[in-house]
């Protein structure tokens, strides 16, 4: 079936409908909330908000085609006013994303390098990447312009490619023993 077929049917009120179409995102749903909340019970809240916020407003989605635009600017807003309700304690950029890197021998992933990434950088890397939503999507999503995608963009790759530039030669100056 045509997913702009399914979107349709949920618009009109197909509950089943609905579900599938969630059940067909709900990973991409995960991984962008975890990559903007870290913790696990604050990802499955803003997951449920989502969902709970998109099947009241199903109805007002204008085009079907953008369903899955509509589900991360939905979530992304979710996830911006649950880091905007932590406490003034401690703040988003102080909570470290994983345990540091102990030596230059531990594995770099790619996913971590991103998690660690400021959040304006992630979510650009995020959404087109990981989750293949075009330029124009994640500008869209974001409610910023396709050059300041690009611009993002380019500077997390950037950022990556110098973390990884420098781990590479560490690991090449440091004789095994």
């Amino acid at each position: 079936m045509d997913p702009t077929d399914l979107v349709n049917q949920a618009i009109q009120g197909d509950r089943d409908a609905f579900i599938r179409l969630i059940r067909e995102i709900e990973n991409s749903l995960y991984n962008t909330a975890k990559s903007m909340l870290r913790k696990e019970e604050d990802v499955a809240d803003a997951i449920q908000e989502t969902i709970l916020k998109a099947y009241k407003s199903m109805h007002t989605l204008r085009e079907p085609q953008y369903f899955k635009t509509w589900m991360f600017r939905i979530l992304i807003n979710e996830c911006n006013t649950m880091l905007s309700r932590r406490s003034l304690s401690t703040s988003y950029a102080e909570v470290p994303a994983k345990q540091e890197v102990s030596s230059p021998y531990d594995e770099v992933d790619m996913r971590e390098a991103v998690d660690r990434l400021e959040e304006s950088k992630r979510i650009v890397i995020v959404l087109h990447y990981f989750e293949d939503l075009t330029l124009r999507q994640v500008a869209d999503t974001l409610n910023i312009s396709e050059s300041a995608v690009k611009m993002r963009l380019s500077r997390a790759r950037q950022e990556l490619y110098q973390k990884f530039k420098n781990f590479r030669e560490v690991k090449l100056h440091v004789k095994p023993i």
